[in-house]
């Protein structure tokens, strides 16, 4: 068997990375494609490797040559890479094709070893190496049936958005019997660029063969296989992460990202904290189906989404302000703060992080559960001169509750002391104690030092909206943010969205319903693995300590390889501790059996 690596292309996509490099040439970290490419197909002992050059051809010829790869290397020429496509360039092998069978490459894939396993163990000879379609991929996909046969392929033009569920991506790697190439693609191949010329592709050749009666090539579907494809920079850097020489360095890329996990194949992301049962399918398809005028359209302003806010929380619109997410709030309200200020230690760091470390005041509960209660917090700070108090409830990452009586009576507290207080009720909503928010105008116009944070993205699971808000009845620090954030702060999917939230609330008091059984579960499931002790939480995330050595960052390493992320707590706490958030019942139970298997 031999391989043949299609290496001629100029890969402008990449910018300043192809200048005077061809694609197969650039590094993900610090290794060359075409080095860690060749290395792998070593392996297999090849009768050869064809390569396919054409731009930048003597560099990459220059450099193979210094690989020591013991399989004898084959070099073919394109000298119109500029004004071809792959097509061309295959069709310059096409001799080749026809003398053994092959393993055909294009050189811009980074993949696991295990890729071309599936491959080479699959007694079938003549293969399209394909994937369940994800939303970061693009390119060519096709239809296939329960016999793997390819019914139909769909370019890029082509693309049907409304049948993504029945999408496999081509994964650019083939397995060619000789037969196959003598008999089919090589004729099919020479047939279709008279006819079209040679600015096509390869693809659109198999394509015409799975038209037959009988199409000699069918799909191999992988199962959890890492790939990627590098077409740019962002490509490149995701790459980086998927493929990084260690776990601990991959963990450490993936937790760096801070979101944008949908990128990444199979990963099940229990970092980050958001409301799995909701929002439900017809708010989608509702959004849905204004998107093109949303995106198309500029929202409205500041005082016109402060009235739609109003109106979602009942309150007047000079109390209540919306942000592009908590976090530009939260920005905005510190920055606005002077004197001592007082915090909860551990905790959702972007509040201490936007003030002055010398004027940071930190309690820190001295015990396992990092649980404290309402006089906990007045005992501690009754000496310590502070001008505000930021309170998380629940916090996290602890998953700590004040009831609504307590806060109340910590809101008294500060009052007479004349000091602020920042309540934080992210999640409260998903509290067993119903009806505790601090949204409510009564309270606000008569705690005019109480500023009452809620992200959106959180309790209603619409993360990527970036949607928060700040009510107070503190009017004039509302005015002076409104001034202070951007007129045109959130997009108009945001705005709609508020827009008809009011209609979906029985939907989203029956989320919360569902996220507090299914966290009860969650609670018994983990209380039952003897290496970790869970601390109850009022949140959609739990806390859990590892009590037998193992250490927290390695149990993160070990999960991220069965591509589940969890959080690693062992900065924040001093210990070894996770946190958990609470997703549904299915990929919960993901978790379960990992957790479970690590020790067995």
């Amino acid at each position: 068997m031999q391989a043949i690596i299609l290496a001629a292309g100029m890969g402008k996509r990449l910018q300043f990375l192809t200048r005077h490099n061809t694609k197969c040439m650039v590094e993900v970290n610090g290794v060359k494609l075409i080095d860690r490419m060749l290395r792998q197909l070593e392996k297999y002992s090849l009768d050869r490797i064809v390569i396919v050059v054409g731009y930048e051809g003597q560099k990459l010829i220059d450099f193979i040559e210094t690989l020591d790869i013991k399989t004898p290397i084959e070099y073919i020429n394109n000298p119109i890479y500029d004004k071809t496509n792959n097509i061309y360039s295959l069709s310059l092998a096409k001799h080749r094709l026809c003398e053994d069978d092959t393993l055909l490459f294009e050189s811009d894939i980074i993949f696991e070893d295990s890729v071309i396993d599936a491959l080479l163990d699959d007694p079938r000879d003549t293969l399209a190496l394909v994937d369940k379609y994800e939303p970061w991929m693009d390119g060519t996909c096709v239809k296939i049936n329960e016999n793997d046969e390819i019914k139909a392929f769909v370019p890029g033009k082509h693309f049907d958005f409304s049948e993504i569920d029945s999408y496999y991506k081509t994964v650019n790697i083939y397995k060619f019997s000789r037969h196959f190439s003598e008999v089919y693609y090589v004729p099919f191949l020479d047939a279709y660029q008279t006819a079209l010329g040679e600015n096509e592709y390869y693809e659109q050749v198999l394509r015409v063969i799975t038209m037959l009666d009988e199409p000699a090539i069918k799909a191999k579907c992988l199962s959890g296989q890492a790939w990627y494809e590098i077409d740019d920079i962002q490509d490149l850097d995701i790459a980086s992460s998927m493929f990084s020489k260690s776990d601990e360095e991959k963990t450490a890329r993936l937790q760096s990202r801070y979101g944008g996990y949908w990128r990444y194949p199979k990963l099940v992301d229990f970092c980050y904290l958001v409301n799995p049962y909701f929002p439900p399918k017809k708010m989608l398809d509702e959004i849905r189906t204004n998107l093109e005028k949303l995106i198309t359209q500029y929202p409205s302003g500041m005082g016109v989404n402060s009235l739609l806010a109003a109106k979602n929380f009942n309150v007047m619109q000079e109390n209540i302000i919306v942000g592009n997410g908590a976090a530009e709030l939260i920005k905005s309200l510190m920055s606005m703060q002077s004197g001592k200020t007082g915090f909860v230690r551990p905790t959702f760091e972007e509040y201490p992080n936007r003030y002055t470390e010398e004027n940071s005041v930190c309690f820190i509960p001295q015990n396992k559960d990092f649980s404290y209660t309402a006089d906990d917090l007045t005992e501690f700070f009754a000496d310590k001169n502070i001008s505000t108090l930021v309170l998380i409830n629940p916090d996290n990452p602890s998953g700590n509750y004040l009831k609504k009586a307590d806060v109340m009576r910590l809101c008294e507290w500060c009052g007479a002391r004349g000091i602020k207080l920042i309540l934080d009720e992210s999640f409260a909503d998903f509290s067993d104690e119903r009806d505790n928010t601090f949204i409510k105008q009564d309270f606000l116009s008569a705690n005019t030092h109480v500023y009452v944070m809620k992200s959106i993205s959180k309790s209603y699971g619409v993360p990527g909206l970036r949607l928060g808000v700040l009510a107070s009845g503190d009017t004039d620090a509302i005015a002076r943010m409104k001034k202070d954030v951007a007129i045109w702060n959130i997009n108009s999917i945001a705005e709609f969205y508020m827009q008809i939230e009011e209609k979906y609330r029985k939907d989203y008091s029956a989320s919360l319903e569902k996220l507090r059984i299914e966290r009860g579960r969650l609670f018994d499931a983990l209380n039952a693995i003897p290496y970790l002790r869970p601390i109850p939480s009022q949140a959609n995330y739990i806390m859990a300590e590892l009590t037998d050595g193992t250490t927290a960052r390695e149990l993160t390493k070990k999960l991220l390889a069965e591509h589940l992320l969890i959080k690693d707590l062992s900065k924040k706490t001093g210990g070894e501790y996770i946190r958990i958030a609470v997703r549904d019942a299915k990929d919960n139970q993901k978790l379960i059996n990992a957790l479970t298997a690590i020790k067995k």
